[in-house]
């Protein structure tokens, strides 16, 4: 990775396979703490979702000509989790996932920001995203990001409390730069 310059676009179809790797490397951290059946099924899920025909866009982030990060777009929470109840309707990411080896080049921040711009774009106001206390890091990073929390928009998942997070886009100085 000399070039360190981190370039998002659309995925292309050509993309998916390296997709899938850079998910798999970016969550394999969480087969460590997760139940063997629990992992299998979120791997199961994550692979799923990368040809899931209810993904508004898939956009990749590259370093160097390649693929080392990905984050998934979707419409609300029917068509990013079939969860209609929780009445998100505005656009949601799922799936953000950046490669080991590119951690620490701002992949995710660059990811996340070519999400918020493309939701402002579509008319949204606000984008959302849900994660656990498994994903710490990641947690700091949207609050850092200004993402602030949704309680009313959380909801378990087995014993596990999924958090929900949301941008306010026309206030954010994530897309002041």
């Amino acid at each position: 990775m000399s070039d360190k310059k981190v370039i998002i676009r659309y995925a292309e179809i050509s993309d998916l396979d390296s997709v899938r790797e850079v998910l798999l490397d970016a969550y394999q951290q969480y087969s460590e703490t997760l139940s063997a059946e629990r992992w299998e099924q979120y791997k199961e899920s994550i692979l799923l979702s990368v040809n899931a025909e209810t993904t508004k866009a898939r956009l990749v982030a590259e370093v160097g000509g390649e693929v080392v990060g990905s984050v998934f777009i979707y419409d609300s929470s029917e068509t990013a989790y079939g969860a209609p109840q929780l009445e998100i309707h505005t656009p949601i990411i799922r799936l953000l996932g950046v490669s080991r080896k590119a951690r620490g080049l701002g992949v995710a921040t660059e990811l996340i920001r070519s999400s918020a711009k493309l939701s402002l774009e579509w008319g949204a106001d606000t984008l959302h995203l849900h994660t656990s206390d498994l994903m710490d890091s990641a947690i700091r990073l949207y609050e850092r990001l200004g993402f602030e929390r949704a309680f009313d928009k959380e909801f378990m998942n087995g014993d596990i409390l999924v958090k929900s997070y949301r941008l306010p886009l026309r206030e954010t100085t994530l897309l002041n730069v």
